[in-house]
């Protein structure tokens, strides 16, 4: 059976360290609302659009919501940084990521994902709790040690994939990737849920708390993963006879073997990897930008408080968590039945979850501060469908090529992190004011 066994340690061990990853990724987008200050000074035009947002604000979103949020983000903010250099930093984590995709995959299907990952979130610890040291002392080494925790982060998932590859049976990998998967996405809740309250009560001027608790989480994870989890059931020191033959049986013996040589070739011609790389690449794109600027877009637009705004950019991500899991057992439950193919539920899943994000998702851009609970339903719509890809191209990996799971997901990664770069940017730029 899944539960109490060493397959279930293995994936509630890696959804751990997915969500501990996810709060390193996203609490500088919650923390940097308090770090820097509102602009002030602005042109004529700026200052008329900010009256004009003022007075709708106090007529039909609430009383002066968005000055409070304005006041409390003022009272803890430090720096002058501006919009550019706001976003460069949100960019520069991901300058980092994209590095170690491919290479990491290599690695992981070679020697292992166990200890890579282990000692890349260490050093992910460490940048965490550096973090508000390096951005008093000046802005470049804040964007340095954003850069080292996206090489550091960017293991993550080819090492999972490499995992999963050697201990996920075929009928039982979507229900391991969901809960494996849902991990960032209580990252996200978790993050966005406690950055605002810690914004305003935390120690460290608020803001600094967010750095230093994540930092000191990410390392008892890292004690823990190297006690309790091995790279394959052969090596692991715990693992029942009867639970190591059926996951040995069931995949095949040649996934137990080390990966010799990568058909690098064949994989870059391959139709169906680089349908994968399509939907990774589209997928990101709306993830990332949600990321980076939906507690913005949640404060700017929409003139939530702080300490609303953390709860309500939370919302969506506990959404898409509870529809992930169902997502996940609901396409075991097709194959092992045998009413759909593996190709037909990793095609039928994909298709859905793309066209709903993309209705959702075109829809909040139209909304306002008056219909913003409206806006808020359709971000929480939009991300349950996003939670169909955890049976689509999200698992396609371990379909193609168990062995090189690791290594696929390094390559379809590292083009799926090039929106991750360029959203934040995107967003910068069509929204100067």
């Amino acid at each position: 059976p899944f539960f109490c066994s060493q397959r279930f340690v293995l994936v509630f061990m890696a959804f751990l360290g997915n969500l501990f990853v996810y709060t390193l990724r996203v609490n500088l987008s919650v923390a940097i609302m308090c770090m820097v200050r509102s602009d002030e000074g602005q042109s004529n035009l700026t200052l008329s659009a900010n009256v004009t947002a003022a007075n709708i604000s106090s007529s039909s979103c609430g009383e002066s919501a968005g000055d409070r949020a304005r006041s409390v983000s003022n009272e803890r903010a430090e720096f002058d940084w501006d919009k550019r250099t706001r976003s460069e930093l949100l960019v520069m984590y991901f300058y980092g990521y994209i590095f170690s995709q491919i290479p990491s995959g290599w690695m992981a299907s070679r020697y292992g994902g166990k200890q890579l990952w282990n000692v890349c979130m260490l050093i992910s610890a460490i940048c965490a709790i550096v973090t508000p040291i390096s951005a008093r002392t000046h802005v470049y080494l804040a964007y340095a040690v954003r850069f080292i925790l996206g090489l550091a982060a960017g293991v993550t998932f080819p090492c999972v994939h490499a995992l999963l590859g050697q201990w996920a049976p075929p009928f039982e990998r979507s229900k391991m990737a969901s809960v494996t998967f849902a991990g960032p996405l209580v990252g996200n809740i978790v993050t966005f849920s406690i950055s605002g309250v810690l914004c305003e009560y935390g120690f460290d001027n608020g803001w600094g708390s967010i750095f230093y608790l994540s930092g000191i989480f990410n390392l008892l994870w890292v004690v823990a993963w190297h006690l309790l989890v091995a790279d394959t059931p052969a090596k692991h020191p715990r693992i029942s006879a009867k639970e190591r033959l059926y996951i040995q049986t069931s995949i095949g013996k040649g996934v137990a073997k080390k990966v010799q040589r990568v058909p690098w070739l064949k994989m870059f011609t391959s139709g169906p990897l680089w349908a994968v790389i399509a939907g990774h690449l589209c997928n990101n794109y709306v993830t990332y930008t949600l990321l980076t600027s939906l507690p913005i877009f949640m404060k700017e637009s929409l003139n939530f408080d702080i300490k609303q705004n953390g709860a309500l950019s939370a919302l969506p991500y506990l959404c898409q968590f509870v529809a992930s899991l169902g997502v996940g057992y609901m396409a075991d439950l097709l194959l092992e039945r045998g009413f759909l193919t593996t190709k037909s539920v990793r095609k039928s899943f994909q298709c859905f979850s793309f066209v709903g994000t993309a209705v959702c998702i075109a829809c909040v851009g139209l909304m306002n501060c008056e219909m913003r609970q409206l806006a808020v339903a359709l971000l929480c719509s939009c991300t349950i469908f996003m939670s169909f890809n955890r049976a689509g191209y999200n698992v396609n990996h371990l379909d193609l090529a168990p062995s090189y799971a690791g290594v696929l997901f390094g390559i379809t990664n590292t083009a799926a992190t090039i929106p991750g770069m360029v959203a934040p940017l995107i967003a910068g730029i069509l929204t100067p004011n």
